[in-house]
């Protein structure tokens, strides 16, 4: 479940996930219509690091880069909505940025619209 709010130009929302809470999700719009950036911020208060979110009607798409030792593994994530209430989400990663291979998948359904 997601709590969120409008903060002044900012848009939020508290994950909780099996009763636990989980991270603060910061959106903020960027210059181009339909691109926010995001930050989590964990429990802990330590930020993961920025990533970037296109919104194209029914999908979202999630992307972030990971810099390890001289190393860089790309990070995508669709999440497509049906209705108020399912999501079907796909997780990608990539060593070069162009091939993905899918990480993990699954669907979601929520009682009262997505929230």
């Amino acid at each position: 479940m997601n709590r969120c709010a409008l903060v002044g130009r900012y848009f939020t929302c508290q994950q909780t996930i099996n009763g636990k809470q989980g991270n603060l999700l910061v959106f903020v719009a960027a210059e181009k219509p339909g691109h926010f950036y995001t930050q989590n911020i964990t429990p802990e208060g330590r930020a993961t690091g920025r990533a970037d979110l296109e919104i194209s009607g029914d999908h979202w798409t999630y992307t972030s880069t990971w810099d390890q030792g001289g190393k860089t593994t790309y990070y995508r994530t669709t999440n497509v909505f049906t209705g108020k209430s399912k999501i079907h989400f796909e997780q990608e990663e990539s060593s070069d940025g162009k091939d993905y291979k899918v990480t993990g998948s699954g669907d979601e359904v929520k009682g009262g619209g997505v929230k």
